[in-house]
């Protein structure tokens, strides 16, 4: 999906450190920590946090990521719990 909307192969495969890299802007790196928040078990979303994502996107945005990022969690756990395999549906756009 990502790459069928536009997103690099290279910034894809950057996701794993993307608080170092500069292929992430201050708006999507705060996207990513707070889908990362969302999604760890030991984390919370911190004040902070909330507060830096009110400061790149409007209430209705936060709402929408939410969903988005709550959707692909319980798919993960849906698919994991039932030892659903990956179907290995991305492949890099420069293949």
């Amino acid at each position: 999906m990502g790459s069928a909307a536009g997103l690099s192969t290279e910034k894809i495969r950057a996701l794993d450190d993307f608080e170092k890299s500069d292929l992430f802007d201050a708006r999507e790196k705060v996207a990513l920590q707070y889908a990362d928040a969302m999604t760890l078990s030991n984390e919370d979303v911190s004040d902070d946090l909330f507060a830096r994502l009110a400061d790149h996107f409007d209430e209705h945005s936060i709402i929408e990521l939410t969903a988005a990022i709550a959707w692909e969690n319980a798919s993960s756990k849906f698919n994991r719990a039932l030892r659903v395999e990956s179907q290995q549906l991305w492949q890099p756009a420069d293949s």
